[in-house]
């Protein structure tokens, strides 16, 4: 999932710049983009999805696995973890709201609770202290909120800079920048190195993933794409996946 990693790169650019990026990119993909003879179904932007991926996993090679291997070299462990539960408790505010939105009140009020609980009493979420006291995390996003609600994924997308996507789900990544409270964080030297810094944990975390990725599968294009779209189809359909038939609305 190398493609996947660079989603986050693109924090550094600003919300404002990827809610442009990802309006003209729409543009151009439903007014000029062509399907190739023998495409997947699923996705009928091949020949331009496949373009953007090489273009990401060059970035990956060039820029992004070579600074995460040297972030996890020179990091103790210990700063590592901290990191990553910091940037993980800030999703859980963001999936309390979308679980509210899809009428889940267990797994919002846990949501809530974890992200209280870590950000109070974990040093601003550095300890994760709700897991250690078994309360389950639920991840949402806007884009799983619509598909819950019945929009269907569309097509297979592959954005510049993002990584693997849909059609839906590229929609709403503007709401979901809006979720995000790093957004808020109104010194713009601080926002953007948290953006930077996020990326590298999450890089960094997915090095193991990447290298199994890389050994494993002989068309990596078609192997990421079906185990994203696989996995997201799970997200949002939970355990109902495997009998709702493709884009039909969860009952």
């Amino acid at each position: 999932m190398l493609t996947l990693t660079s989603s986050c790169l693109a924090f550094s650019m600003g919300i404002r710049h990827l809610s442009l990026m990802a309006a003209c990119l729409l543009m151009a993909v439903l007014t000029g983009c062509a399907s190739g003879p023998r495409s997947d179904p699923r996705d009928p932007w091949e020949p331009f999805n496949r373009s953007m991926w090489t273009f990401n996993e060059g970035l990956d090679k060039a820029v992004l696995r070579p600074v995460a291997e040297t972030y996890k070299e020179v990091t103790p462990n210990l700063v590592r973890r901290g990191v990553n539960n910091f940037f993980a408790n800030l999703t859980d505010l963001w999936s309390f709201v979308n679980n509210s939105l899809q009428l889940k009140p267990r797994e919002a009020m846990e949501s809530l609770t974890r992200f209280n609980l870590n950000t109070f009493f974990g040093l601003g979420g550095l300890l994760d202290i709700a897991s250690e006291a078994g309360i389950e995390r639920h991840r949402e996003d806007f884009g799983q909120t619509l598909g819950r609600w019945g929009v269907p994924s569309g097509p297979y997308l592959v954005v510049p800079l993002l990584g693997p996507s849909t059609l839906r789900d590229t929609a709403a990544r503007a709401i979901n920048a809006t979720g995000d409270p790093v957004y808020y964080v109104s010194d713009v030297v601080k926002r953007n190195s948290l953006y930077v810094l996020r990326v590298v944990d999450l890089r960094a975390s997915l090095l193991r993933a990447g290298n199994v990725l890389e050994e494993a599968a002989l068309d990596r294009y078609t192997f990421t794409r079906d185990v994203y779209l696989q996995i997201r189809r799970r997200e949002v359909l939970g355990d109902k996946a495997d009998d709702v038939p493709e884009d039909a609305p969860p009952k």
